[in-house]
């Protein structure tokens, strides 16, 4: 009975663990324990998804807004643009369609959050990909990349024209 018990309590322990990892992308171990999400450090960042619009939007939303042609975030009640607007240029790779299913969540068994990557945590945060200069070295980037240029210490977003820099 005992070893029934125990094979039973397996599902559980795995369902915990799940709900509290932590992720590394491209590289075996993460930097420290207060991460989240954390790339490697290849020439390559993060491609935003790319949205007409982002109906019900939480607070820290990154979109690339394809009828602004501009990336933005969402705080608190507003969307701040983090490009100029109407200066990015719409890549091929636009989504077109209503997007369904609830996303993928990290650091928490669900969400209510509309996105398609979530990251839900209190105590640990997502480190962008570190790329030095990105404008150099990253080849073919399209609007919606985002990352943390290693040169200037500060955000990097690329709208499809030219890189902006946010420190």
């Amino acid at each position: 009975m005992n070893i029934i018990k125990s094979f039973m309590c397996i599902p559980a322990i795995l369902l915990s663990i799940a709900i509290h990892a932590q992720v590394a992308i491209g590289k075996e171990t993460l930097t420290n324990s207060s991460v989240l999400l954390e790339f490697n450090t290849e020439a390559k960042g993060i491609i935003l998804p790319s949205v007409a619009s982002a109906p019900g939007a939480a607070g820290g939303t990154f979109v690339f807004n394809t009828t602004d042609k501009s990336v933005q975030v969402f705080q608190n009640t507003a969307w701040t643009l983090l490009t100029d607007s109407s200066q990015g240029v719409v890549h091929p790779y636009s989504n077109s369609g209503a997007e369904t299913g609830t996303g993928t969540i990290i650091g928490a068994a669900a969400s209510a959050k509309p996105g398609v990557l979530v990251m839900e945590s209190t105590t640990k945060a997502m480190v962008l990909p570190k790329v030095a200069n990105p404008h150099l070295n990253i080849r073919g980037a399209i609007a919606g990349t985002i990352v943390y240029d290693t040169v200037s210490s500060s955000l990097a977003v690329y709208d499809g024209s030219r890189w902006s820099y946010w420190k």
